[in-house]
């Protein structure tokens, strides 16, 4: 195994530009990507009727107490980093959450008013705790007592609008080099994508690096307008601490 390898753990709720920065990391040439690594656990636990739910358990891992292990185990290809992407819905409360202090946490957020957009497309009748972000800030101020400090919070509208110093700053905030070669990828599926990947991955397949930036908020109907709103305040902590923010 590589010696003083990097674990980071990049903490987001779905439809955040969660897979396209994966994508980034694993361009890099030094860094091996685990797509969300508690998916079949979570679902395992709490029975819930996800896209491809019985093929997402088959292929995975539902013992969350190993799937925490194997975050903090030995990294696949011997690589000096270890990406981990992660759905903050996943960490149900009966998950031990001690191995977070094992990684390098780190919160990629994104406007709510845009997630519910993009995920009431993919899945009907989305909740608040489908879109992850009560369980985002909660697992932010516990990374926080953790480590003593805010861990990096970075928002994918900044990513979009500058790809290349969004993360290069992100790159310095984690203590490892940047490469241009996070800036592009290879179109369509790729070996390390999750066994979900047809029905959530359309969109980042077909490109080969992070879209142009986002015009303004999506109009809503009235239930998803609701939803947005009441997510706002707790994106708003988060993005209080973004990277690059006066």
């Amino acid at each position: 195994m590589t010696p003083d390898p990097k674990r980071i753990a990049m903490w987001s709720g779905p439809r955040n530009l969660s897979t396209a920065l994966m994508y980034a990391f694993a361009a890099r040439g030094d860094c091996a990507v685990w797509d969300e690594p508690f998916y079949a656990a979570y679902l395992a636990a709490t029975g819930l009727a996800h896209p491809m739910a019985d093929q997402v358990i088959a292929a995975g891992e539902a013992d969350p107490a190993r799937v925490a292990a194997a975050c903090l185990g030995p990294i696949r290809q011997e690589q000096s980093l270890f990406y981990q992407k992660h759905m903050t819905l996943h960490m149900i409360p009966s998950f031990g959450r001690g191995f977070l202090a094992g990684l390098t946490n780190v919160f990629l957020i994104r406007h709510p008013a845009r997630v519910v957009a993009s995920y009431s497309r993919k899945r009907e009748n989305p909740t608040l705790q489908d879109i992850g972000f009560v369980q985002q800030a909660e697992l932010f101020d516990q990374v926080a007592q953790m480590t003593g400090q805010a861990p990096p919070v970075i928002d994918s509208a900044s990513i979009r609008a500058n790809p290349l110093e969004s993360l290069r700053i992100l790159c310095g905030r984690l203590g490892i080099p940047f490469t241009d070669r996070m800036l592009s990828w290879p179109a369509g599926p790729k070996p390390y994508d999750g066994i979900w990947a047809p029905h959530w991955y359309g969109a980042v397949h077909a490109s080969t690096g992070f879209e142009d930036p986002e015009g303004g908020l999506p109009d809503l109907a009235a239930e998803h307008a609701r939803l947005a709103e009441a997510a706002l305040p707790y994106y708003e902590t988060l993005a209080r601490h973004g990277l690059g923010r006066a």
